[in-house]
């Protein structure tokens, strides 16, 4: 039996996803989203004899214990828990259900499929999972974003990729498409997509790659209310202080997985979740000063 999700919906939630951001990060004080990207093979030694599954659902505990005082978000990567089988839906299950309240909760499933199909997928993340938003590919499509945006009544969220961290984003993301009589990249046709597919209720945001951070100002300009989750700080070699700048002060999650959960490179259980914190916290000064000298 999979766990009971967490109990955050049976109380008053703020009435948009988009405010719910912004309570998460007052209560948090914090822009810090951390990632949940499991690697058996990255654990600590004491970890390593145990049936990987059980290996994880211990260490994810132990990180979320020990960074959600700096998060105001979770990401558990999808991926990493399908890559254990059988075992990963109950491991992403049991994952979430230690999240505490306060932070939210980001199942990163890029997901996207024709309307039915992504029906199933909102109904597995949303109402199976419990999660609070979920990213999704916008590539199939109004029709295949609809169903997950259908739960945007309860305060979930749909974060839409748009401009990815990989630099083979590059090969189809900025392709030249046709805007309002103007050619534009296509990572900017999905950011007015997005705008126009949120009409206002609050449920839409963007994925944008820490590592473009003038792709990052253009797509701002373009949706200047929409949350924005930036993945790509830490491992991936994003620039935390361009990229902040190139936000504007605009609603924004600052995600980090690696550079946090594995801030430890040996040691205990409690060295890695010792550190994951210490990484954590230093991640969320850096994300409040570099906010303040840009509201400066």
């Amino acid at each position: 039996m999979l766990p009971t999700p967490p109990a955050l919906y049976n109380s008053v939630m703020p009435e948009t996803f988009a405010a719910r951001i912004q309570a998460a990060i007052a209560c948090q004080r914090s822009i810090v989203c951390v990632g949940l990207d499991p690697d058996p093979a990255r654990l600590p030694a004491e970890l390593r004899d145990l049936p990987p599954a059980e290996a994880v659902v211990r260490f994810n505990t132990a990180i979320i214990d020990a960074t959600a005082l700096y998060a105001a978000a979770f990401k558990p990567n999808f991926a990493f828990y399908e890559a254990l089988g059988a075992d990963g839906w109950q491991v992403l299950a049991q994952t979430i259900a230690a999240i505490p309240n306060g932070p939210l909760i980001i199942g990163d499933a890029k997901r996207g499929d024709i309307s039915s199909t992504s029906a199933a997928y909102a109904t597995a993340v949303f109402d199976r999972l419990g999660c609070d938003a979920v990213t999704v590919s916008p590539y199939l499509g109004g029709d295949s974003v609809a169903p997950f945006l259908a739960y945007s009544e309860q305060g979930r969220g749909v974060f839409i990729i748009c401009r990815t961290s990989n630099p083979g984003g590059a090969d189809v993301q900025n392709l030249s498409v046709a805007h309002q009589g103007d050619d534009i990249p296509l990572y900017l046709k999905v950011a007015h997509l997005a705008r126009e597919w949120d009409g206002g209720c609050g449920a839409v945001g963007l994925v944008v790659g820490a590592t473009y951070p003038d792709e990052l100002a253009a797509v701002r300009r373009i949706a200047p209310h929409l949350p924005i989750l930036v993945p790509g700080i830490g491992t991936q070699g994003g620039d935390l202080t361009a990229i902040l700048a190139a936000n504007g002060g605009g609603p924004a999650l600052i995600s980090a997985s690696r550079s946090i959960t594995y801030a430890a490179r040996d040691g205990s259980l409690a060295d890695y979740a010792a550190a994951a914190a210490e990484a954590a916290r230093e991640l969320r000064d850096q994300c409040a000063a570099g906010v303040r000298q840009v509201l400066a």
